[in-house]
């Protein structure tokens, strides 16, 4: 097939996935054909440092061959076979065995899914039927956070605190609440120290609890980091004091770990970066090292205990996917797994991620933006009109996007989201490969201050 009968194929049939498709029948897809490590390669015979690791979840870079020998052996000994009835497949025990010994607090049971999106919806109706098996069926509501990410299916785009995710997709759905964004930078009023930012906002999840009726709250989610909703760290406190007032009300605690887990925030868990102790946490992404679309969500003892009990009243567990816990997709997670210990990627990213953080920092002194913040091997550049005011770009001329564009044109992939330019690379770059990837990004930065300047009007 030619270029061209690709790229008009690509148009007449995919509907693609966070674009613009009125822009896309005329500029077509991007298609990649190819990876060597931390790199892509399209189809021109470009060749791009990955800088969000694909989507968040390439932890072991785009050509790993124990991943793809792995994946062929299971698929030549047992290609499919599901877990419903009390079946079950050696992969698939393996991995939750693997992954409750891992787990950053006890955990008692996995369930396996095909996508974060599916974890965090199972988590909601866990969260529900947990409080029907117990007693307290008024306990219906779930808080989640303004600009927090947990999918796109209905009850996790509901979750999910980004308009967009939202809008005209008749979003959220009834018992969904959100509470406000930790973000000291963005949301601190004049002259606020950083406690007293995270009072506040403890405060207003306090009175929102409150206000709705502690009685009717079954479950607070939240990310160790908002990654997608612009790399946003909590501040100093903040989960202290949210784990004592969900626990103080008998709330569930579930932590997202879809883009923190594995390594990403410099330990294994970003529950262990920041201190959580989870009811249940949702896993996806780097499990599979992006390999096989797989997921899970480990909950704990007493909530297996409810699920045992009220399975056992009404004779049925009657949650499940028919490719959950899929034999395939578990052996690649299994192996990824395996390779994550051998190869100590958790002391690599430890390595490394001081020399990725002081490249974030020092491109944060760009005249464009105003906040550089990371932690372990995820970072964001926040842009500005103007560093005094902190006056941000409209979404319309947005610097981030630009940005973003110029970052391709410099041979890195990645993306604006809202105001920031978000970098998540491979756990396995090295230090070299950080230096050039962020050499690549201070050219396209200049590149978007010629444009701010002569577009939009900035004064610099």
């Amino acid at each position: 097939m030619t270029h061209s009968a690709l790229q008009q194929s690509d148009i007449d049939s995919l509907l693609h996935p966070y674009s613009n498709h009125h822009l896309h029948q005329t500029q077509g897809p991007h298609v990649i054909t190819g990876g060597d490590g931390i790199y892509v390669i399209d189809e021109q015979g470009n060749r791009y440092i990955e800088g969000l690791a694909g989507l968040f979840c390439a932890a072991l870079g785009f050509n790993e061959p124990r991943l793809a020998e792995a994946a062929y052996a299971q698929l030549k000994r047992m290609p499919f076979y599901h877990g419903f009835a009390h079946k079950s497949t050696e992969p698939s025990i393996q991995l939750a065995e693997r992954l409750l010994a891992m787990a950053p607090v006890p955990m008692s049971k996995v369930f396996f899914a095909n996508s974060g999106s599916e974890a965090n919806d199972t988590a909601i109706k866990l969260a529900w039927y947990y409080h029907n098996a117990i007693g307290q069926p008024q306990k219906k509501k779930i808080i989640a956070r303004q600009r927090g990410y947990h999918g796109v299916t209905v009850a996790s785009a509901s979750l999910t605190g980004l308009p967009n995710n939202h809008r005209d997709f008749d979003l959220p759905i009834a018992n969904i609440l959100h509470t406000d964004c930790p973000h000291y930078y963005r949301n601190a009023l004049p002259g606020e120290s950083e406690a007293q930012f995270v009072d506040r906002c403890v405060g207003n999840l306090a009175a929102l609890i409150e206000r709705e009726g502690p009685e009717t709250i079954a479950a607070f989610f939240a990310e160790p980091v908002m990654v997608s909703g612009g790399v946003i760290l909590p501040p100093a406190g903040y989960f202290e004091k949210v784990q004592a007032l969900l626990h103080r009300h008998g709330i569930l605690f579930v932590v997202d770990e879809v883009i923190c887990g594995f390594a990403r925030t410099g330990n294994m868990f970003g529950s262990q970066t920041y201190d959580l102790k989870p009811d249940m946490i949702s896993l996806a992404k780097q499990l599979s090292a992006a390999y096989m679309p797989i997921s899970a969500l480990m909950i704990n003892e007493r909530i297996d205990q409810a699920i045992r009990a009220q399975s056992e009243k009404i004779g049925s567990f009657s949650h499940g996917f028919t490719y959950g816990g899929h034999p395939v997709a578990a052996a690649v997670a299994l192996e990824t797994q395996k390779i994550y210990q051998e190869r100590d990627i958790l002391g690599h990213v430890r390595r490394v991620a001081p020399r990725f953080q002081a490249g974030l920092q020092r491109l944060g002194e760009h005249p464009l933006i105003g906040e550089a913040r990371g932690v372990g091997l995820v970072g964001g550049l926040e842009f500005v009109r103007n560093n005094a005011t902190r006056e941000p770009f409209s979404p319309q001329h947005s610097a981030a996007a630009y940005a973003g564009r110029r970052a391709q044109a410099h041979g890195v992939i990645t993306r604006g989201l809202g105001d920031t330019l978000s970098l998540c690379p491979a756990l396995i770059i090295d230090e070299a490969q950080i230096d050039d990837l962020f050499a690549r990004i201070e050219r396209a930065l200049d590149d978007t201050l010629v444009w701010a300047r002569a577009e939009q009007g900035v004064q610099m």
